[in-house]
């Protein structure tokens, strides 16, 4: 190996290292939050010394805020593609809305550390989140609102407040998981069986192209033009959502 080569390749497994601690600091501050995750479990999962935990990041915190920034960039990364498609702001709309949907399905490590974060924000603690909300959710929010006011100008979209809009696209699914404990007891099959969960994707995305659009015939062709070439996303334990 020539010399300028093995600044390359240690530059690479440092990335490497500092990915795989992300990563298992991820499982483990959403499964325990920030006060109850341990730094020791962390190092385990990453297969590392848990003294390299502290060399990339300095401090149990500041690998939190890395770890919290990480997921939200995805997040942010996969909205994103979304609002920028090369599409009519309806057809927009009814993929941000699956999206949405399809993230809280299969990136729960993101859901929890929001709640977390929620939590800790109620609780008048100094947390991540007005970080994250000025970085991240306050553009693609923005983004969102001007493509809901592009489609009612349009003609495409009803002429409705849209905040409103924003709300009967997405708060929907909120409120679908976060009340499964009590559908369990009211509906007559398991919420978070597959097919009860690809069942909702599919009325969500029906719903909206009727009740948004103007034209309910087109919003319905656009309905199923997006579920036909979004599939259900596969993710490992439909249980682990109970």
């Amino acid at each position: 190996m020539s010399p300028a080569a093995q600044p390359d390749a240690q530059a690479e497994r440092s990335a490497e290292t500092r990915s795989r601690i992300l990563e298992a600091a991820l499982s483990e501050f959403a499964a325990n939050g920030l006060a109850g995750a341990r730094t020791e479990q962390i190092a385990q999962a990453a297969g590392v010394n848990k003294a390299l935990l502290y060399y990339y990041f300095e401090s149990k915190e500041k690998l939190y805020s890395a770890a919290l920034e990480l997921v939200s960039a995805r997040v942010r990364d996969r909205s994103m593609a979304v609002f920028l498609r090369e599409a009519s702001p309806g057809e927009r709309m009814l993929r941000a809305a699956l999206d949405h949907f399809d993230r809280i399905l299969t990136q729960r490590e993101f859901q929890t550390l929001m709640q977390h974060e929620m939590m800790r924000l109620h609780k008048g603690e100094e947390g991540e989140l007005l970080i994250l909300v000025k970085r991240i959710f306050a553009p693609l929010h923005a983004m969102f609102q001007s493509m809901v006011r592009e489609g009612i100008s349009s003609g495409e979209l009803i002429d409705a407040d849209w905040l409103q809009m924003v709300l009967a696209s997405l708060g929907g699914n909120v409120f679908y998981f976060l009340s499964a404990p009590v559908w369990r007891h009211i509906l007559p099959f398991e919420p978070f069986e597959k097919e009860a969960l690809q069942a909702r994707r599919v009325a969500l995305v029906e719903f909206l192209g009727k009740a948004i659009f103007v034209d309910r015939a087109r919003g319905s062709e656009l309905a199923a033009k997006v579920l036909a070439d979004t599939p259900m996303p596969e993710f490992d334990d439909f249980k682990g959502l109970r």
